[in-house]
């Protein structure tokens, strides 16, 4: 209990494969430690991380999130392929990866849906184990894209 009479029961932060800055700034181990629930948010990067897009299907480019995006989509492509690679190892889909990353990392991801099967996919998601060579070998590609995910709202948590 703080000063204040209450306790912080719940964190939410961008967390992704591409933004990782709660985990390398300590916020996620201090939850951990802390009994505090951790729930990421942007988990799939605005679709980015679904592989569905690609440099030959980019998004809308109009959109915020294309002008954001599409330009790193060849960056992405690595990525996205083994995703789908170990997808397909665990019956599922790129997108049920990156949402059971996040689920290995500890947390409670929040994940946009806009049509019913986005629902039941990232219910399904939470019976993925990922193995932990799986998800260092996602982190690691995730590393050599040399993206930065954060918005203009963030501050950076690392040291």
């Amino acid at each position: 209990m703080g000063e204040a009479g209450f306790k912080v029961s719940a964190v939410q932060n961008h967390f992704s494969l591409l933004y990782r800055s709660s985990e390398r700034g300590g916020v996620l181990d201090y939850c951990q430690r802390n009994g505090i629930e951790f729930w990421s948010y942007m988990v799939l990067e605005q679709g980015a991380l679904t592989g569905r897009f690609s440099p030959e299907n980019p998004m809308p480019a109009e959109s915020d999130r294309g002008r954001k995006y599409n330009p790193v989509l060849p960056q992405l492509k690595a990525l996205t392929d083994e995703m789908t690679a170990i997808g397909k190892q665990h019956n599922a889909s790129c997108s049920q990866v990156g949402i059971a990353w996040a689920i290995a990392k500890g947390t409670m991801p929040i994940v946009g849906a806009t049509k019913e099967h986005h629902v039941t996919e990232a219910a399904e998601a939470a019976k993925i184990q990922l193995t932990t060579a799986e998800v260092q070998r996602l982190e690691t590609l995730a590393d050599a894209t040399g993206i930065d995910t954060r918005g203009d709202w963030e501050h950076s948590m690392e040291n």
